[in-house]
């Protein structure tokens, strides 16, 4: 499906990022901008919302995937970049193509199960296991969990109340194992050595749309999405071919019979393929799904996004639209503790990187790239404004503004500027300081990057005072 107009536009406006860095200030959508993710799997945990995400390399003309990646937020508007907890050079016996995986929590270890083509060229799920939420997973077997040969792709799980745990997968047939307690087996007495095939029906996932490239009896393609709420399981799924949409069945057992029950989100984009993720936080409801937003976007570059949604009353979905502006910030960001520069609403012409102090920094800074983190509330005032900085170069600026940047029409407020010397490397850390004026209340800031031709410097964490 073609984009809209509004989506060329957006695409249009984007591609001028660093001559005109600003006039996309009010975006949230994507979530992720440093990188190209898909096919987005959220998880809980405690007090925070953690997406894992495949990842698109860069100017891919097909799926060229190597790892996987994880964010973090607890304000559902900035993202914190966890890097690659999982690739796969994890798994000896892998060959390519990381596609869609999710994780998920038991007792205190975390468990994320993957799709990966083996070296003899047939697809398998794998599961890798860890003590955090962000990694480093290893494999926990060894070798596969499960193949059927017949496309073992974008597996789901779910631990019901009883205990019991479940993983649907597969495109274009449907097939579920119950797992055992210890997450890295299953239950081999029932189907087929313990894998059972769900009957594709037209009564359980609507009729075919008459594919003459690739005949379907129902709508069902791919990406299942398995979970319960108030006593009723959902299976959401990308379906209709490609391009594709997000239909969802439900049952009011775990393993079916299913229910159709009709479209959610109607073909978008321009990405073909597309990926379900919910997740119910903090008392609101979120939708996942990836699209071609993103400068260079298409069905090998892909974005994820989220929307904020509702239930109807009996259970069932509203249609949901893609959004640029993403969903209300539910929380508000603490200045004066020390926050990862890596925790970004939105930015332009940055990217990110395995960071020499721990964790993650701001990588490839140049002239009018920027960063927006939204929410933040400098409560009766800063004085001063620190930051960890590393430059190979002669360094730059960061000029820090409030509610927006001052470019063409735009006026923000110009709080403070850093002056960020060169430090001897890219990876030798400074901290640098500078007075800052008139920040006070609730804003979303914004760090301009500013200096000469080429790479700047490197960033990896801020903090006021």
């Amino acid at each position: 499906m073609k984009r809209s107009g509004i989506q060329k536009l957006i695409a249009g406006i984007t591609l001028g990022l660093t001559a005109v860095c600003g006039t996309i200030c009010f975006a949230d959508n994507p979530i992720v901008q440093t990188v190209y993710t898909a096919d987005p799997a959220p998880m809980v945990y405690k007090d925070t919302l953690y997406l894992y995400t495949s990842h698109d390399e860069d100017k891919s003309t097909k799926y060229v995937m190597k790892d996987w990646r994880c964010y973090s937020t607890t304000d559902m508007v900035n993202w914190t970049d966890h890097g690659v907890p999982l690739s796969l050079k994890d798994f000896s016996w892998a060959k390519s193509d990381a596609w869609a995986g999710q994780c998920i929590e038991r007792d205190g270890k975390f468990y994320y199960y993957v799709p990966v083509i083996l070296k003899n060229g047939k697809g398998a799920i794998g599961v890798a296991v860890s003590d955090s939420p962000t990694g480093p997973f290893h494999d926990a077997l060894g070798h596969l969990l499960v193949t059927t040969g017949k496309g073992d792709i974008d597996p789901t799980v779910f631990i019901d109340d009883d205990g019991q745990a479940y993983m649907y997968w597969g495109n274009p047939k449907l097939f579920y194992v119950k797992l055992n307690k210890d997450m890295i087996s299953f239950d081999t007495s029932i189907g087929n050595k313990g894998v059972v095939e769900v009957p594709l029906t037209v009564e359980s996932f609507g009729p075919g749309n008459g594919r003459s490239w690739c005949k379907r009896d129902t709508l069902y393609e791919e990406g299942p999405w398995f979970y319960k709420r108030n006593g009723l399981y959902y299976l959401v799924y990308a379906a209709s071919g490609l391009p594709e949409n997000i239909c969802y069945a439900t049952s009011p057992n775990a393993t079916g019979p299913w229910v159709f029950k009709g479209v959610i989100i109607p073909t978008e984009g321009g990405s073909s393929t597309n990926h379900p993720g919910l997740t119910d936080y903090k008392g609101h409801s979120y939708f996942f799904y990836h699209n071609d937003a993103l400068p260079g976007g298409g069905s090998y570059t892909r974005s994820v996004c989220v929307e904020e949604f509702k239930y109807n009353a009996d259970g069932s979905f509203p249609t949901i639209s893609m959004s640029k502006e993403g969903p209300v910030r539910i929380g508000r960001l603490d200045p004066y503790t020390r926050t990862e520069a890596e925790t970004i609403c939105f930015s332009t012409g940055v990217k990110t990187e395995v960071c020499s102090a721990g964790g993650m920094d701001v990588c490839n800074i140049k002239n009018s790239s920027y960063i927006k983190v939204k929410g933040v509330d400098f409560a009766k005032g800063a004085k001063s404004f620190k930051a960890s900085v590393a430059s190979e170069t002669k360094g730059g600026k960061i000029e820090i503004y409030l509610d927006n940047l001052t470019t063409g029409t735009l006026v923000g407020t110009l709080v403070g500027t850093l002056d960020v010397p060169s430090t001897g490397g890219a990876q030798e850390w400074k901290e640098k300081s500078c007075k800052i004026k008139n920040a006070k209340g609730v804003h979303d800031l914004y760090f301009k990057f500013v200096g000469e031709d080429g790479v700047l410097f490197n960033f990896d964490w801020w903090k006021f005072e």
